[in-house]
């Protein structure tokens, strides 16, 4: 694959990348870079983490090497008590691999990191502090503000504070050359390029993909059920969901069309297969579709009803999940430990 051709699908469905002009240097003075992704083990992860998969998966093929840090000190440091902390991160360490095997990436460039098995060292720890003499009380607040819940209300804490400090180190400590992240992250991303270099350290390409809206409002959230899928929850639970999830017949702008265009779509782009939809014979019958484009205009042209679509996004979500959902029985053990308390 030329140089071009990883920009492009490294591009593929990304908001913002700072900066395009150093991605393209270092695809073209790099054969085999190094990129991170970042997730604290708070919530249960939902289908909205498949969207960060795809730009893993986009970016093994372009020849990068993966990280994925699981941030268990960043869990504690956004309120996760630390009885649990322990609890949470097996849940991720067994769930996070099976969510991007499930979509057939080949992971021998993909490396999971434990945070603390790093962070709680000499050198990161006296890093902390140096970076804490840069950085203002009023620019680390307004970093965390998207991200960190502890920073939030009349009894913000400080640990919310040092979130975005320790996430600007993690890119030196990974020695990576770039960061994956969602646009909420943007703020955090800025700050260590601006304050990296201040210890010497280099500036890092900062790369990010849109953030799912949730079925019924906002981002799909981990902390509200009703916005999002669990990646555990079986196919009449993900049938309910999404036929009780917001969508207006002609508007695209919702959870459901987010979903299927920037996942379901991509997948069957990828795998050359077409999305189909069941409908009885009296509505018309069924339907197949090759690009998220035309189905975005049958149903902004009511050719296409929310429910005939609905039941169709719910049946391949359910498909998505098989692969993981082969060890729903650990798993439930798993999340029923970490989360039931």
């Amino acid at each position: 694959m030329d140089i071009e051709k990883k920009f492009e699908l490294i591009k593929r469905n990304t908001y913002e990348i700072i900066e395009e002009s150093e991605l393209k240097e270092l695809l073209k003075n790099n054969k085999n870079p190094i990129i991170y992704w970042g997730t604290a083990p708070t919530g249960r992860p939902h289908v909205g983490y498949f969207f960060p998969a795809l730009k893993i998966a986009d970016l093994l093929k372009a020849g990068f090497k993966v990280k994925i840090l699981l941030a268990d000190l960043h869990a504690a440091l956004d309120n996760v008590t630390w009885s649990v902390l322990e609890k949470r991160y097996k849940y991720y360490k067994a769930i996070i691999p099976l969510l991007v095997k499930s979509i057939g990436v080949d992971i021998k460039n993909l490396e999971f990191v434990r945070g603390s098995d790093f962070q709680l060292k000499k050198d990161y720890i006296f890093d902390v502090m140096r970076l804490s003499t840069h950085v203002s009380v009023k620019d680390a607040t307004k970093a965390a503000s998207e991200v960190v819940k502890s920073v939030e209300g009349e009894k913000a804490k400080l640990s919310g504070l040092l979130y975005p400090l320790m996430q600007s180190l993690d890119e030196e400590y990974l020695k990576t050359d770039a960061q994956l992240g969602g646009t909420d992250q943007r703020k955090i991303m800025v700050l260590a390029r601006e304050n990296l270099p201040k210890l010497g350290y280099k500036s890092r390409i900062e790369v990010m993909h849109a953030l799912i809206p949730g079925l019924v409002s906002g981002k799909m959230s981990s902390s509200d059920e009703g916005s999002k899928i669990d990646l555990l929850d079986g196919p009449e639970t993900i049938k309910r969901k999404l036929k009780n999830a917001e969508m207006v017949e002609g508007d695209p702008n919702n959870g459901v069309m987010a979903f299927l265009k920037y996942v379901i779509m991509i997948i069957k782009q990828d795998q050359k297969k077409f999305f189909f939809i069941e409908r009885d014979e009296k509505y018309g019958g069924d339907l197949k579709y090759k690009t998220y484009e035309e189905i975005e205009k049958d149903f902004v042209a009511k050719k296409l009803h929310p429910l005939d679509l609905k039941n169709a996004v719910a049946a391949e979500i359910s498909g998505m999940l098989n692969p993981i959902q082969t060890k729903r029985k650990e798993l439930e053990k798993i999340a029923k430990d970490a989360y039931n308390n």
